[in-house]
């Protein structure tokens, strides 16, 4: 007598626990939606919008510091000079590594790492490419490039100096615009870093051109 009672309860109690389970895993989905969302959409869903200070200003610098690379390569195989070499190697270093961050965030970010939209429109003065190198403020045209490839020893020393000097200048303008204006963490500190970087180094080569008998 006393187990034919006990059963059909201990079976109704496993039932009603069963359901009550089945339910609270149902209100767990209803209030979870987006729980199947990858951490990448998240990303994109908060991220700057394209035409931001942000995107723009990561965009542009990027290939901003492409050129700065390209000549600090250059100068290093036309100078025996090593403290020229050491500048050039400096830049190469930081430079490449700053453009693989604003490339990695652009990715990130789900934005496109090129624009039809004109250079430096983030900043309010957008600029049209004079179509001969020279996409940017500061940026070294291709007959001026030309001109460092054939130079060599102190004459490449000064022309590279020279021309990083203005590279220099030019992206530390647009790094203060980016670290004012940016809405990201990442971007702000980045540009906030490049402007001091680069100052920096804009006395280093006025002394290293002084050094030489030249001028900036």
């Amino acid at each position: 007598m006393t187990s034919s009672v006990r059963t059909p309860w201990r079976m109704g109690a496993a039932g009603a626990a069963v359901l009550l389970l089945a339910l609270g895993l149902v209100a767990l989905m209803s209030v979870r939606p987006t729980s199947s969302s990858t951490p990448q959409e998240a990303n994109r869903a908060a991220a700057p919008a394209d035409t931001s200070v942000d995107v723009g200003f990561a965009r542009d610098m990027s290939i901003h510091h492409q050129q700065a690379v390209e000549m600090s390569f250059i100068v290093r195989d036309r100078t025996a000079d090593e403290d020229v070499r050491r500048l050039a190697y400096d830049i190469i270093n930081t430079q490449a590594n700053q453009r693989g961050m604003m490339l990695g965030w652009l990715d990130v970010w789900g934005r496109a790492k090129s624009s039809s939209r004109p250079p430096m429109e983030w900043m309010g003065h957008p600029v049209e490419p004079r179509g001969d190198g020279s996409l940017m403020p500061g940026m070294a045209t291709d007959t001026e490039l030309d001109a460092l490839r054939t130079a060599r020893g102190k004459d490449a020393e000064v022309m590279y100096l020279r021309l990083m000097t203005v590279h220099h200048r030019a992206g530390a303008e647009m790094a203060q615009a980016a670290a004012a204006g940016a809405g990201t963490d990442e971007i702000r500190n980045l540009a906030a870093g490049m402007v001091r970087g680069q100052q920096s180094e804009i006395a280093l080569m006025a002394d290293m051109l002084e050094e030489r008998g030249a001028t900036a």
